[in-house]
């Protein structure tokens, strides 16, 4: 994780994590940051392709981007209304 908090390329790493933490973690970090900020989530779960975009539709955030990356996936999120 770097030590930003809101740029786009700040990025919080959850590799290794498992099924529900990434989603849970990514809830308690967004809320940290302000409405429009972006954050990079990357993660090993395999089931993070379908829990984070549905996480980002169930709270008003977008899901930006959705990239594969070695040995997992990374999201970039921006921060919705929602708290």
């Amino acid at each position: 994780m770097t030590a930003g908090a809101s740029g786009a390329g700040d990025v919080y790493d959850l590799k290794g994590l498992k099924c529900p933490l990434p989603v849970l973690r990514t809830r308690k970090r967004l809320e940290q940051l302000p409405t429009g900020a972006s954050l990079w989530i990357e993660t090993t779960d395999p089931l993070a392709v379908i829990d984070i975009p549905h996480f980002c539709n169930e709270y008003g955030h977008t899901l930006e981007a959705d990239e594969r990356i070695d040995g997992g996936h990374r999201f970039l999120i921006r921060k919705g209304n929602a708290p």
